[in-house]
């Protein structure tokens, strides 16, 4: 068939080979004359066959791959359908239910439908049944990574819902939540094939409302600013003549930052008599879209160089669970990305050995420091020692390790010691042991939905990104490292075995989401306490942790928390530094440290009254100064309007504004007062007031003094009637109040005159 129809390749260069395609023909009966395999009403792709035998290099030849394969798939939909008889993959007994549960709450029929609300319909059944399993495997709504994946779903299934028609809870409730109820279904579905789902019920019906309500507000929000939009193309077409069109940023922002959908936003335009600028709404999009591919490009190997690398490299075999130095032997290495042969004293490098102590960086846990050295004594140039200072993986099974060469040269084929830094390997062991405690203790204090996002396994911390839709209490943290370290003191051995997966999660085995794992899985588990799969380096008993405390806890995204903890030696190092600091402040407050709590909040109490007390005179000064001041005002125009405008020296923005109110207040209607002073810092404080009747003349206080503010390095703004502005140029006060007075005494005259 040629190799347009008949190879596959993985890009530009890489593995590739012949492929056959398979596909199910629900209507043999119309013969097979001009049949087209196109035609996806009668013809589906359900199964194909890859016979991965070559790799195709940067000229375009192809080179016969040592490891060759077969790459297979079958969809699992497109089966559904054939042995079901069904016209699509939506209409297989696992999502038609949903489909026909969303039409119910529309008030409307999917056999009735037209084809757009049919497509709608088909979205809704698809993604609600993505995103209830994603919630119950602990992908919660938020605007990071798999998260921002769930939320987008979720949005996209309320915002047809709206333009299906459905209100509320689509059964009568305007107020409620209706993903909850196509939830259900779901889940009643998914009974037989994974029973877990329903355990997970309330959890999951909690999320979707939440979320979905959240939404609605925004899309409220994003209603309002599109009558906004819709009033002002109208007043502008009415000025300028033109017909009324929707900018395109426009559309694209209620759409983009307010979930709007376009076709609402066109139907809502349409019933008002304005066009959409669509050409530049297809700009902003394809602006944001090259904006989010700049922002996730990453530099990396080509497939063919990754190809050239596992078939010259061998992988690596890993020995640290058992000990932390052996012999290796240096099979690679790779200097600026490009393999040679031999490196010499000074240069950065990358080394691949046939077998190593050291971990390389996964699951959350950072790659091992130490040392590679050699010493051949009847060759003393092959001396050397090479300071490893990360081990990252490649190719899934290949250590690369990074450092520094201090002495001599490393050659492929050199004989080396590779021997781990002990003191770090133990404490990353007492963090990434402490971090399965904290998963434990999260999941018992704040309950089993509770689940990991992503952490980061140190020398000197742990963190934990976990799913929660709020922050946690001081008494919930507490309990937290209560619940830990009574783990700690239980000296607890810990189990580690290997075994295949399935098993591991029927004795249920916490999984990370998204990891992939292969037939056989390492278990790690505390007794009693804890048990996940798991790669990384743990302590023997839980003793060796020693101690743990969370040194904080925040929101890192809508649905997110993190914390960051410490255990072992980095715990005895916070403890200590915290000691020392508490030791100093009970000598400078000359209280014992059970006291100096209070000590602290007397202090600050004394603190706030002294400040209110001298802030109470500041004003009490300005007042007087200000009185001084009612004698400078200066008669303008016919309206008799008085105007002031001087400099109170050293008056603080607070005070100047409390002395320009009585000023105004004093003077009475018709009068305008403009302040400024410097109160130190090299900071200037401006203030301008107006009465009503200046105001009414179209002298805005807020226009004003933030033009005057230009001239002293600063701005500002407020009300019609009252505004402060500040500034960076005490040196030029003088002169913005000149033409303050000027530009105010000028204006007022012609108004008034």
């Amino acid at each position: 068939m040629g190799e347009d129809d008949n190879f596959w390749t993985s890009g530009v260069t890489g593995p590739c080979g012949p492929c056959s395609e398979i596909y199910y023909d629900f209507h043999p009966d119309r013969g097979y004359a001009n049949a087209d395999l196109g035609d996806d009403s009668r013809f589906i792709e359900f199964y194909n066959l890859v016979f991965m035998q070559y790799n195709k290099k940067d000229d375009g030849s192809l080179e016969p791959l040592k490891q060759k394969n077969i790459d297979t798939g079958m969809g699992l939909e497109r089966m559904a359908r054939i042995l079901q008889q069904v016209p699509n993959n939506y209409e297989t007994d696992l999502i038609f239910p949903i489909i026909e549960k969303a039409a119910s709450l529309a008030m409307t029929s999917y056999a009735k439908a037209d084809d757009s609300t049919k497509t709608n319909l088909k979205v809704v059944g698809d993604h609600m049944r993505a995103v209830v399993y994603l919630i119950s495997d602990g992908v919660l709504p938020s605007n990071i990574g798999r998260g921002y994946v769930v939320r987008r779903l979720i949005r996209r299934v309320v915002r047809i819902g709206r333009l299906l028609g459905i209100k509320g809870d689509g059964e009568g409730n305007l107020e409620g939540a209706f993903l909850p109820g196509l939830a259900k279904t779901v889940i009643e579905l998914s009974d037989h094939i994974d029973p877990d789902v329903k355990g997970r019920t309330t959890h999951i019906l909690e999320e979707l409302k939440r979320e979905e309500l959240r939404f609605v507000q925004t899309l409220e929000r994003g209603e309002k600013l599109l009558d906004q939009f819709l009033a002002n193309a109208l007043l502008n077409a009415s000025t300028n003549g033109d017909r009324p069109c929707l900018a395109g940023k426009d559309v694209f922002l209620l759409y983009d930052t307010y979930g709007f959908p376009v076709e609402i936003t066109a139907e809502v335009a349409e019933e008002r008599g304005v066009s959409l600028d669509m050409n530049g709404f297809d700009i902003e999009m394809e602006n944001q879209r090259r904006q989010s591919q700049a922002a996730h490009s990453v530099v990396k190997l080509s497939v063919g160089n990754e190809v050239e690398l596992a078939e010259s490299v061998p992988d690596t075999e890993f020995l640290g669970y058992e000990m932390l130095s052996s012999d290796a032997t240096v099979k690679g290495l790779i200097v600026n990305g490009e393999p040679v042969t031999e490196v010499a004293e000074g240069s950065e490098i990358e080394i691949m050995l046939d077998r190593t102590p050291f971990y390389a960086e996964s699951g959350g846990q950072i790659g091992d420091n130490g040392f590679l050295y050699c010493k051949d004594a009847e060759d003393s140039k092959h001396t050397a020692i090479v300071e490893i200072k990360d081990v990252q993986k490649s190719l899934g099974n290949i250590f690369v390790h990074k450092g520094t060469i201090k002495e001599g040269k490393i050659e492929v084929g050199l004989e080396v010691v590779a021997a781990v830094d002990t003191r770090l390997r133990q404490r990353a062991k007492v963090h990434h042991t402490a971090t399965h405690l904290l998963q434990a203790a999260l999941k018992t204090v704040l309950g089993q939905e509770t689940s990991q996002a992503g952490s980061l396994v140190a020398f000197d911390r742990l963190r934990f990104d976990f799913n929660f839709h709020r922050p946690l209490s001081e008494d919930e943290i507490m309990k937290i490292e209560e619940l830990i370290n009574q783990w700690i003191g239980d000296s607890a051995l810990l189990q580690t075995k290997v075994m295949p997966l399935l098993e591991a999660k029927k004795a249920g085995a916490i999984a990370m989401f998204g990891e992939k794992y292969g037939e056989q899985v390492r278990v790690v588990e505390v007794p009693g306490v804890s048990m996940e799969l798991c790669g990384g380096t743990h302590v023997s008993n839980t003793s060796e942790i020693r101690g743990f405390k969370i040194i904080s806890e925040q929101g890192i995204a809508s649905g997110t928390r993190r914390i960051e903890a410490v255990a072992g030696e980095a715990f005895i190092e916070y403890v200590t530094v915290r000691d020392n600091n508490m030791r100093r402040l009970c000598s400078v407050l000359k209280a014992k440290a059970e006291d100096v709590t209070d000590r602290v909040e007397n202090i600050l109490e004394e603190l706030r009254r002294a400040r209110n007390e001298v802030s109470a005179l500041r004003n009490r000064v300005a007042v007087l100064k200000a009185l001084a001041l009612l004698n400078k005002a200066v008669v303008v125009g016919n309206s008799n309007i008085r105007v002031v405008v001087e400099s109170m020296d050293d008056t603080d923005a607070d005070a100047l504004k409390n002395a320009a109110e009585y000023i105004i207040d004093t003077l009475q209607d018709p009068a305008a007062v403009v302040l400024g002073s410097c109160p130190g810092d090299g900071k200037v404080s401006l203030v301008a007031a107006f009465t009503p009747s200046v105001v009414k003349m179209g002298i805005q206080a807020g226009k004003f003094i933030g033009g005057i503010a230009k001239l002293c390095g600063g701005g500002g703004g407020g009300k019609p009637n009252f505004a402060q502005a500040g500034g960076r140029k005490p040196e030029n006060l003088s002169d913005a109040l000149e033409k303050a007075r000027a530009e105010l005494t000028a204006a007022l005259d012609g108004k008034a005159s």
